[in-house]
């Protein structure tokens, strides 16, 4: 009998549940994000082009920071440590270093997984959506880090990103597709290799969180 029980269970999938596992999210993924801070002086929602291939990523942002609108167009080349700062209806660029190393959308391998929820309900088919969050730390000892990812496919839902200069940092992903259908966007526009954009020597270089928060 106990042996037809056993049996029973590994049928139903219920004694094969496995524990999830760090995992990378597809290397090209076009959507949106939220980021907003604990001191809520930051609001931003952007749409985003990321390649983890080639180490680019483009936002179209908009936001407000200390009560001021901003919008923004920026070109990160990680491998090329440069950033661009675009206006489209201009046709000009402003070219800045940038410090930050390139962070691709993955769970490493060292994260700790808190848990697996059901987003949602699960009552019935599409009504819920499975998830994994994970806590680990920040290279260079520079915070925590709380991510949340779908265990099927490990696209980004999630990340919350504690430092000792801006509090907390909430991140919310929406709207992902895998791919990108205009790989252009991830190259700099024609006007600004024209012009030969050089660095403003007076500029700062530039990091992930700079990025949002320079906002002047």
């Amino acid at each position: 009998m106990r042996i037809l029980v056993i049996l029973a269970c590994f049928l139903a999938s219920g004694c094969l549940a496995q524990k999830p596992r760090p995992c990378r999210s597809p290397p090209l993924l076009t959507g949106a994000v939220s980021v907003s801070t604990q001191n809520e002086k930051l609001l931003v929602y952007a749409k985003y082009l990321y390649d983890g291939l080639g180490e680019r990523i483009r936002l179209f942002e908009f936001g407000t920071y200390e009560n001021k609108s901003f919008t923004a167009d920026v070109l990160l080349l990680f491998r090329e440590e440069v950033m661009y700062e675009i206006d489209d209806k201009s046709k000009t660029c402003v070219k800045k270093p940038l410090k930050a190393d390139f962070q691709p959308m993955e769970i490493p391998q060292n994260a700790s997984l808190l848990g697996q929820v059901i987003l949602g309900s699960s009552s019935g088919p599409g009504q819920g959506l499975l998830v994994n969050t994970w806590m680990g730390d920040l290279p260079n000892d520079a915070g925590k880090y709380i991510v949340t990812v779908t265990e099927f496919g490990c696209i980004p839902v999630s990340e919350i990103v504690h430092t000792e200069q801006f509090g907390w940092m909430l991140t919310s992903y929406f709207n992902n597709v895998i791919g990108i259908s205009d790989p252009d966007k991830l190259n700099p526009p024609d006007f600004c290799l024209e012009e030969d954009v050089n660095f403003d020597n007076k500029e700062k270089p530039v990091d992930f969180f700079s990025l949002f928060l320079d906002k002047n």
